[in-house]
């Protein structure tokens, strides 16, 4: 037990971190009217068109952060605090989603590649802990590195995410500025370092979300290989 946190402690500071720190940026950026008085709904719907989307929808949900781009409905769906808040913070995290909708209808390779592996990662990180455990209590080796294959498909997952994670931030930083909706269209501006702040700081609990699942992953693959040893 005492290894298994000492494996863990590193990412679960990290997660924290990150957390408090996106929750930090959107507290401040929430309260900070963008100079054009634009809603995210708006600021997404102007960065959509801007790129030719006119066909993807933007609905609002219930939650706080919980704004996501559905590739299979087409339609970008943004919290009530984003969705109708004229804030940096709500034209940040809008564009940021929009910026999803843009790698869907570019074909961009790591959103695909996620998307295609969401229902066997599904499955895996479900199952994977289970076929670790029974394998280390059975003392089958082989069943418990199946468990590892399994489980190591999440992190797999979280590793893939990153880029995705990180191009939809620059396109969004890009499209924000190029359809004039923050700083007038003018590069490096105020406004612009908001977005800046606010997406980087989003950006880290993906970050430490990979490390988590690493860290993981690691410690499993070390209490397996221990079973040959004993």
């Amino acid at each position: 037990m005492a290894m298994y946190f000492m494996f863990m402690l590193p990412g679960i500071l990290l997660m924290v971190w990150a957390q408090s720190k996106v929750k930090g940026s959107y507290s401040k950026y929430s309260k900070v009217a963008n100079s054009r008085g634009l809603t995210g709904a708006q600021a997404a719907r102007m960065v959509l068109d801007d790129n030719g989307l006119h066909d993807v929808q933007i609905e609002m949900v219930k939650g706080e952060l919980s704004d996501h781009y559905d590739p299979r409905k087409r339609v970008l769906r943004l919290s009530q605090g984003i969705h109708s808040v004229p804030s940096i913070a709500a034209v940040a995290v809008a564009a940021h989603e929009a910026g999803h909708a843009i790698q869907h209808a570019t074909g961009y390779a790591p959103l695909k590649t996620r998307t295609a592996i969401v229902p066997i990662v599904n499955i895996g990180s479900n199952l994977g802990i289970f076929v670790i455990i029974g394998g280390v209590l059975l003392n089958m080796a082989g069943m418990a590195w199946l468990g590892i294959a399994l489980f190591g498909l999440s992190t797999v997952f979280a590793l893939v995410t990153l880029p995705v994670e990180f191009d939809a931030s620059k396109r969004a930083k890009v499209a924000l500025v190029h359809a004039g909706i923050v700083d007038g269209g003018v590069a490096n501006g105020p406004e612009g370092k908001g977005v800046d702040n606010m997406l980087d700081s989003a950006a880290w609990t993906y970050v430490a979300g990979f490390a988590a699942s690493l860290l993981t992953l690691l410690y499993y693959v070390m209490m397996v290989a221990g079973m040959r040893r004993d």
